[in-house]
């Protein structure tokens, strides 16, 4: 196991730039994940750290050694990929114990290496099966076998569950954070869904056109976001946004609806601001609050989900209660005063 460094680490394909001095340090043992859009730079970003593309500027450290011009087959990382990148002709043993073999080991040591990958990974008993024979979930596991037996330093998962359906993402989600508190190899982990990264990670690196928005545990990112990129990218559903500015302590809506606010900065009357609430912080208030037209209402079960209109803008509101409303009739919300974010309009930077 390593720490790794990234320390001003730029990327461009001739005159066109696609990474922007990127800093991020990553301790020994974490389970760094980085999220975005697509587009945003995270999967390059990867690349570079395991040495398949070159790089611009900067440097890359895995543990003391700067590894900008080491061959990948030596940097001591392992990668999982989207596709799983599987030997057909193989079975599940032959392919976790390829590359081992590609080094020379000796074969009790890779027979001892994949047997106990496999039982980490419940692989046992399809060791001598091939790929077609498996699921996708199994395919998966197979790969992260793979990467097991090498016993890197760093591993690397570039979006491994995107081909796995919605029930097989949650259950491998769970694996993947498994294996690494019982392993603790530092890990890093690409992916542009905001859940996976919020259930998985210790460190979140939020990215958006090359540059990095945000760094920090995932609840920090989702109380506190530094501007409106990462508020309106990290939660399901999305930030609410209201335009409008300050007036005598409260937020005014372009509409002229006045919301509480908990902390209004000093000497900010007539500042134009964004407001940001969550749609889980509505509060149903039939006595103290302020009329939303219904759109549309989607019950899941645990919860209702409520779009609406209200103070002049479309909102989505989260309640834990039924919502018997039907599109078109008003129910009275509130926003709680506590958990309202305000960004500069300008800068949008969180104020």
């Amino acid at each position: 196991m390593a720490s790794l460094q990234i320390v001003d680490v730029r990327k461009a394909y001739g005159p066109t730039r696609v990474i922007h001095g990127v800093d991020i340090a990553i301790d020994d043992g974490e389970f760094v994940i980085l999220v975005g859009p697509s587009g945003c730079g995270k999967s390059t970003l990867l690349r570079m750290i395991a040495g398949l593309e070159s790089i611009t500027g900067g440097e890359i450290r895995i543990g003391p050694r700067v590894v900008n011009d080491v061959p990948p087959k030596d940097r001591d990382i392992a990668m999982v990929f989207q596709n799983y990148a599987l030997y057909p002709h193989m079975t599940v043993a032959e392919n976790m114990a390829f590359s081992m073999k590609l080094r020379k080991a000796p074969k009790p040591e890779i027979e001892k290496r994949v047997s106990e990958a496999a039982e980490i990974l419940g692989l046992t008993k399809l060791l001598d099966r091939y790929p077609r024979q498996l699921s996708g979930g199994q395919r998966q596991r197979v790969a992260m076998g793979r990467a097991i037996v090498r016993d890197p330093q760093v591993f690397l998962f570039d979006e491994p569950l995107s081909n796995l359906d919605a029930k097989l993402r949650v259950q491998m989600r769970t694996e993947i954070k498994q294996l690494h508190q019982r392993l603790k190899t530092t890990t890093v982990y690409v992916t542009h869904d905001q859940i996976e990264a919020m259930t998985m990670a210790d460190k979140i690196v939020v990215m958006h056109d090359g540059v990095v928005e945000q760094i920090g545990a995932p609840l920090e990112l989702y109380d506190r976001p530094a501007n409106l990129f990462v508020a309106g990218f990290i939660g399901s559903p999305s930030m609410n946004f209201l335009k409008g500015h300050l007036q005598g302590g409260r937020f005014v809506s372009d509409s002229g609806i006045a919301l509480p606010v908990a902390n209004a900065p000093a000497a900010s009357d007539g500042k134009p601001i964004i407001y940001g609430i969550r749609p889980e912080h509505f509060i149903l208030d039939d006595t103290n609050g302020l009329s939303a037209e219904v759109s549309v209402v989607e019950p899941t079960g645990s919860e209702t989900q409520v779009f609406a209109k209200f103070a002049g803008s479309d909102v989505v509101g989260v309640f834990r209660e039924r919502v018997n409303a039907k599109p078109g009739q008003q129910i009275r919300v509130i926003p709680d005063p506590n958990l309202g974010h305000l960004f500069d309009e300008q800068t949008g930077k969180r104020i």
